[in-house]
């Protein structure tokens, strides 16, 4: 049963120009050895010299001889084409792999950036709170008491990171000067507000790396700390009157 697969299978993958070939091959040399009986049996006294079988041969065998070539001209173009296609299915298949590592690739990007972007936004509460404090704190305007400075810090503790970011966004200041004032108003939260917005600049930058279509930086940019950002580029001092 196995050899008879193993036949059928081969005749299968045979290209069918090949049994074109070998049919009118057969043909032909039966033709030729009918002629070549029929001329001997008609005159069974004769003698053929080599030089007259020679060209018989080479008469009988020229047709068959360009035959072959015509065909096997047909079956190298065939396989050209199915190499071609060969090719042409290795390329995409090549590319869907490159995409796929492109795609692995930006996913482990972001995954790292969300690792990188809890510790960076704890960063940020961290200091925008500094910069609150400085301000409306004990040491500024004293609006917020020892207590109350205890109790904000504790839920930035907690995971609350945009508590402070969403004060200064959404607190009268007045009093105060105004929030130029509580951003740039002294040295000490001047160099605050510089460091908030060189760390959440990195923050973006990074953001930008592991995602082309940019939904994540826009994410940061309308949040808390994005629109924090925002007031501290707003109500940046000139160089002169820094």
């Amino acid at each position: 049963m196995a050899a008879n697969n193993r036949i059928v299978k081969f005749i299968k993958d045979r290209d069918w120009r090949i049994w074109l070939g070998i049919a009118i091959t057969a043909v032909w040399i039966a033709g030729g050895a009918w002629y070549v009986a029929t001329e001997i049996s008609t005159d069974p006294t004769q003698r053929l010299s080599l030089s007259v079988v020679g060209s018989f041969l080479e008469g009988a065998f020229a047709p068959l001889a360009f035959l072959w070539l015509v065909l096997g001209l047909f079956i190298q173009q065939r396989e050209l084409a199915n190499n071609t296609e060969a090719l042409q299915k290795t390329s995409e298949q090549s590319e869907k792999q490159t995409h796929a590592i492109a795609a692995t690739e930006m996913n482990a990007r972001q995954e790292s950036f969300f690792k990188i972007a809890e510790n960076v936004k704890y960063q940020l509460g961290g200091i925008s709170g500094m910069l609150f404090i400085s301000g409306l704190g004990p040491a500024g305007s004293g609006r917020i008491d020892r207590e109350q400075v205890d109790d904000l810090f504790n839920k930035v503790g907690t995971g609350d990171y945009g508590i402070f970011a969403r004060l200064f966004i959404s607190t009268d200041y007045s009093d105060e000067g105004g929030l130029p004032e509580l951003l740039y108003g002294t040295d000490i939260r001047r160099r605050h507000t510089q460091n908030f917005v060189r760390t959440f600049e990195r923050l973006c930058r990074l953001a930008r790396n592991c995602d082309v279509d940019g939904i994540i930086e826009d994410s940061l940019m309308q949040s808390a700390f994005g629109l924090l950002y925002r007031r501290m580029l707003d109500h940046k001092p000139d160089q002169k009157d820094a």
